[in-house]
């Protein structure tokens, strides 16, 4: 009778230590999806600012376009920008999926937003390299 009342008691009370690690395991989620919307952001900008810049000098000068010009490099660029972040955008939409179902009571992250705002830019960036 005594041993049943000890469990319930033991069970009752959660470690404090437990949800802290969730959420720093939240926050180091949230620092990874920063950094990827960081090399994004990098590529899709000197991306851009690459295939302008060669569009701008072909403009001006009448060079002619090689197999792998500039502003090819540049279209790779955003490119690759953009599929890492949405492979990575939904990498963490899953590991944070699987975290919260662990640990209801988790804030919701907001890094994904900025994410898909990024991808929402590149979008563009990509179609005004595109379209000239």
């Amino acid at each position: 009778m005594q041993n049943e009342s000890i469990s319930e008691k033991s069970a009752g009370l959660l470690d404090p230590r437990v949800p802290l690690a969730y959420e720093r395991t939240l926050l180091a989620y949230e620092r990874t999806q920063i950094a990827w919307v960081r090399t994004a952001l990098a590529l899709i900008s000197f991306g851009f600012a690459i295939a302008k810049f060669y569009q701008y000098v072909r403009a001006q000068q009448g060079e002619h376009a090689t197999l792998l010009s500039p502003r090819v490099v540049g279209l790779i660029m955003i490119i690759m920008g953009l599929t890492g972040l949405v492979v990575a955008g939904w990498q963490q939409r899953g590991a944070v999926r699987e975290l919260r179902r662990r640990c209801p009571g988790l804030p919701r992250p907001v890094a994904g937003l900025m994410s898909w705002m990024i991808v929402f830019l590149g979008v563009l960036a990509l179609l005004s390299a595109l379209l000239r």
